[in-house]
């Protein structure tokens, strides 16, 4: 039966709970004094700690502390895979307290023996594992027979999946006899790549005779289906008294065509900014003898800048402000006292001293204006004041003189 109430002098003695030990120094047992208190007081029950479990190799654990309860969990390096438990727990164990199970391993991720191939080997080794690599190689044949070409990459690496399973990088590569034609262009000839016999990526260049246009790739080459990427060119029969359409950098043809006739002429215009190296920004050619356009010139253009600061009236740039200006330069524009700004404060340069939005302007304010109307019809006031009293009054001045003396005269 358990006591509500203890007489002065009991004595209650305490038990550690598992996973707890007594602290060193303090008694297990309490007395109820003459002041109705239990003494001594203090923590006599301290919670008992697991031993550290060790460095895991090539992987790491969380470790916050090694109290009764606490628990570490493990992770790999890159490349190696966890065995035994992810997670173990400081537990009850006999009389104290120990791990829940053992520490695991990281071992490196391994991989299957890479794919064969037909007519091709590789290097073979004991294991293979994150991160090795194995590279193929066709068999030799007997001299005189079509030899094998490597199709693929030649290497492939051990890799993992998202399950930290071992998998090659990609599919092995293929031997497979490659053998292409000899490409013969009619009206055309080889100026690389000469030889009879073509295997997997050999390369020719063509040009063609004088008088045909190449039609086409000039550069083909020998892919594994044993056909030429892209396919052969052809030099086809250049058309008489036809000029084909000059190159303009930085202009334009007028009128723009395809080809023109021998004798017939084309005009070339430079774009703004741009001109010839005589200054002008229009030339004119004629196509002439063997398609010729004779020896052209080309536009050269201005670099984009600069610009200048632009004007403004009653106000000025307080910030920006350079001498010379690129396309995407800023400025900013505010009026003096008394005006008022119209439009946006910033613009921004966009070459040919063009400002975007608009170069703002500064009016006068409305305030500014109704104070001179105000001055002005005080002005007029006075002015019409003083013309009144000048010659109105003047005017009545002069009509009592006469009554004055007449009165003077009625008198005795």
């Amino acid at each position: 039966m358990e006591m509500q109430d203890f007489p002065v002098g009991s004595q209650i003695s305490f038990i550690c709970r598992p996973g707890y030990m007594r602290v060193s120094g303090m008694s297990l047992t309490w007395t109820c004094g003459d002041d109705l208190e239990w003494s001594p007081k203090g923590v006599f029950c301290t919670v008992r700690k697991c031993t550290y479990p060790g460095d895991l190799e090539n992987g790491y654990f969380n470790l916050t502390d090694l109290t009764f309860g606490s628990k570490l969990t493990f992770f790999c390096k890159e490349g190696y895979r966890l065995q035994g438990s992810e997670e173990i727990t400081c537990d009850i164990k006999d009389e104290g307290v120990g791990w829940s199970g053992a520490l695991p391993s990281c071992e490196k991720i391994p991989c299957e023996p890479p794919p064969k191939i037909a007519n091709g080997v590789y290097e073979e080794s004991v294991s293979y594992v994150y991160q090795s690599s194995v590279t193929y190689r066709c068999r030799d044949v007997p001299k005189g027979s079509d030899p094998f070409s490597l199709i693929g990459s030649a290497t492939i690496h051990c890799t993992s999946d998202e399950h930290s399973n071992g998998v090659w990088s990609g599919p092995p590569p293929e031997c497979r006899v490659v053998k292409c034609e000899d490409p013969r262009v009619e009206n055309g000839r080889k100026i690389s790549g000469f030889g009879n016999a073509y295997s997997y990526k050999d390369s020719v260049v063509f040009e063609c005779e004088q008088g045909y246009f190449l039609v086409g790739a000039e550069v083909i080459t020998c892919e594994e289906n044993s056909t030429w990427v892209p396919p052969k060119p052809t030099c086809e029969k250049t058309p008489a008294e036809v000029c084909p359409a000059p190159e303009v950098p930085n202009g334009l043809l007028v009128p723009v065509k395809a080809d023109y006739d021998k004798g017939e002429s084309v005009q070339i215009r430079c774009n703004p900014g741009c001109s010839f190296p005589d200054g002008s920004a229009e030339v004119t050619v004629t196509c002439g003898e063997q398609r010729s356009w004779g020896a052209l010139q080309h536009c050269a253009c201005k670099p984009e800048g600069s610009g200048s600061t632009p004007v403004i009236n009653y106000g000025r740039v307080i910030a920006g402000q350079k001498s010379s200006y690129s396309v995407g330069d800023f400025i900013t524009i505010e009026c003096y006292t008394g005006y008022t700004l119209q439009g946006e404060p910033r613009i921004q340069y966009t070459g040919d001293n063009q400002w975007v939005p608009a170069v703002p302007s500064c009016q006068l304010s409305g305030y500014i204006i109704a104070i001179i109307c105000v001055i002005v019809v005080v002005v007029a006031l006075l002015a019409a004041f003083w013309i009144y009293k000048k010659f109105f009054s003047q005017n009545g001045k002069r009509d009592s003189t006469p009554s004055s003396a007449e009165y003077k005269m009625c008198n005795p």
